[in-house]
């Protein structure tokens, strides 16, 4: 990638040279976590539930003093970087958080480190997917459900092998099971089901990524009196589902079109996009 990245509150060049360690306890072990968010014409989207997520995740993961990444000014370095890689129409942000050197039981220190990156995005993103995407479980991989589970975690293993078969299997994404063989979430989103009229996404308690565009969307169904539930799906009540659809930051929300034998329909994703998706672009 060419431009600009910004590496503890300084911009470098990207020149793909190392800025960690060979002991960096991220690079080691997946020690920390990042946060995937949306930008445009300048602006953060849902940037308090970033925040909020942000904040809770450096707290679980025993950093010290992570007040600085729910500051204005930590906000405009993310907008002053997407400016100087000539981003600030539209593009996707990650902020990675990890940890410094240090073996397993010997931690130099706690304090946060950060790194900021910007992509261009195309316009097209901010629409709903005129294909539904094709999925299927991937049954080589099982989300833990504990303390951790609900963070985007630098260990992403688990996603990273389904994200690889979904490359194989030439599909768009994989939905990933939890160590109870019950739906948790998909590669790079939250898993929403709609059966005879009701909306449902798997609790957090299931193991999911805890979403900030899952969060909203449940957020505006409630205030709409829309039949929401956020429970257990087994597989197999996927076969059953009238609607299959997904949710992240970036893209808002994804309809799926078959989910192995399964062919669904798109009516209430769109709607939904329409409504309360849409309108965040703007």
């Amino acid at each position: 990638m060419e431009g600009y990245f910004n590496y503890n509150g300084k911009v470098l060049r990207n020149e793909k040279k190392a800025v960690i360690s060979v002991d960096n306890r991220s690079f080691r072990y997946g020690d920390g976590c990042f946060e995937t968010m949306k930008m445009t014409n300048g602006k953060i989207l849902q940037s308090a539930y970033h925040q909020e997520r942000l904040f809770t995740s450096l707290q679980a993961l025993h950093f010290d003093k992570p007040n600085f990444f729910i500051t204005e000014a930590f906000e405009q370095q993310i907008i002053e970087l997407a400016k100087k890689n000539q981003h600030k129409k539209l593009a996707r942000v990650r902020v990675t958080i990890f940890r410094g050197d240090g073996g397993l039981y010997d931690v130099e220190n706690n304090q946060p480190n950060y790194l900021i990156q910007t992509w261009d995005l195309n316009s097209a993103n901010n629409k709903l997917n005129e294909n539904g995407l094709i999925v299927d479980v991937c049954k080589d991989v099982r989300k833990s459900c504990d303390k951790f589970s609900n963070i985007k975690s630098n260990n992403y293993l688990g996603y990273a092998m389904a994200a690889m078969w979904v490359k194989e299997q030439k599909m768009n994404d994989a939905l990933v099971l939890n160590a109870y063989d019950r739906i948790c979430d998909a590669t790079i989103a939250n898993v929403f089901l709609v059966k005879n009229g009701v909306i449902k996404t798997p609790a957090l308690t299931e193991g999911c990524v805890s979403g900030t565009m899952r969060k909203y969307l449940l957020k505006c169904c409630r205030e709409e009196n829309l039949p929401v539930e956020e429970t257990q799906i087994e597989a197999e009540e996927l076969a059953e589902a009238d609607e299959l659809f997904l949710t992240n930051a970036v893209y808002g929300i994804r309809w799926v079109k078959e989910c192995g034998a399964t062919h669904y329909k798109q009516q209430l994703a769109e709607h939904l996009h329409e409504k309360f998706i849409a309108p965040l672009f703007l």
